[in-house]
């Protein structure tokens, strides 16, 4: 801990434009920033943990046998079998909701906060690293691990999918098939919907991870307001005050395995998410530019 309030980042505006060589934008290169990022454990084992729950998920089906014909409402469970497509899109379906929030919350909370908890966060602003440029990094490596994370679940369940049922048509749970093909380009559709989608819990955890030293905080503060979000959407008495929650469009996705896609849910959704991640991006660079940092 500092002698007081020192502020690095004071010292590096005002020597910054004297410095021979000194170039803003090159300082903390995102090259650098991802090699970091990728070679820490938590990446490697949360990478690990998505790639073997389609693995899970099809020795659960192997012991237990299809899922088809449990119930009077046929759903995309019960056609995970039916091909590799329908086992990605089951893949999804089972995960979105809860277990893909913890990889964005976890890749987008734990930079800054980090960095802080290891004291390691005022050295980086006397490099001298500017802030927006810190954040501007931190935040576009977490995107990214987050967005590679949320397209590796359904990637490798598409492959053991394939190698288990076949290469086939997608079985839609009201009727009707979509062409494999067809049904490849839907499901990388619904990839990037999801990805839109959890863009609020990257911005909660990325805001408080400017706000705390203790990455834990940041992550299980966006993991725990997101449940919260998703409490608050079963409330049915709210009405239409859920069409501002962004857990209440999180499914609208399904939409798309359809003969006929309907994209309406998608883009309320999409629009509903990224509103509240800009804002809480903003409130992040905001909140740090002028923070006193001491750790």
């Amino acid at each position: 801990m500092a002698d007081g309030p020192q502020d690095t980042g004071a010292a590096q505006d005002t020597g910054a434009a004297t410095a021979p060589g000194y170039r803003p934008g090159r300082t903390l290169p995102l090259r650098v920033e991802a090699v970091r990022q990728l070679k820490r454990r938590r990446t490697l084992v949360m990478g690990g943990v998505l790639a073997l729950l389609p693995l899970v998920l099809l020795l659960a089906f192997a012991i237990a046998g299809s899922p088809g014909g449990r119930n009077d409402r046929v759903t995309l469970m019960d056609t995970a079998t039916a091909s590799g497509v329908n086992f990605a899109a089951t893949c999804l379906f089972v995960s979105a909701g809860f277990l893909l929030v913890i990889p964005v919350a976890l890749f987008c909370g734990d930079t800054v906060a980090s960095e802080a908890g290891w004291s390691s966060l005022r050295y980086l602003l006397a490099a001298p690293v500017p802030r927006a440029r810190l954040l501007w990094s931190k935040l576009a490596v977490g995107l990214g691990l987050s967005a590679a994370a949320i397209a590796l679940l359904p990637v490798v369940a598409l492959v053991v999918g394939t190698m288990a049922y076949g290469w086939g048509p997608l079985e839609i749970p009201t009727g009707g098939v979509l062409e494999p093909g067809t049904a490849a380009r839907r499901l990388a559709v619904v990839v990037v919907y999801v990805f839109a989608s959890q863009l609020v819990t990257a911005g909660l955890a990325f805001w408080l991870s400017t706000r705390t030293d203790a990455p834990l905080g940041a992550v299980g503060g966006a993991v725990g307001l997101t449940i919260a979000g998703n409490v608050l959407d079963a409330v049915t008495a709210l009405g239409g005050w859920r069409d501002f929650l962004p857990a209440h469009w999180q499914f609208a996705w399904a939409d798309v395995f359809q003969p006929t896609p309907e994209w309406s849910g998608m883009l309320q959704g999409t629009a509903v998410s990224v509103t509240y991640a800009l804002v809480l991006f903003a409130l992040a660079f905001r909140g740090f530019a002028h923070k006193d940092v001491v750790s």
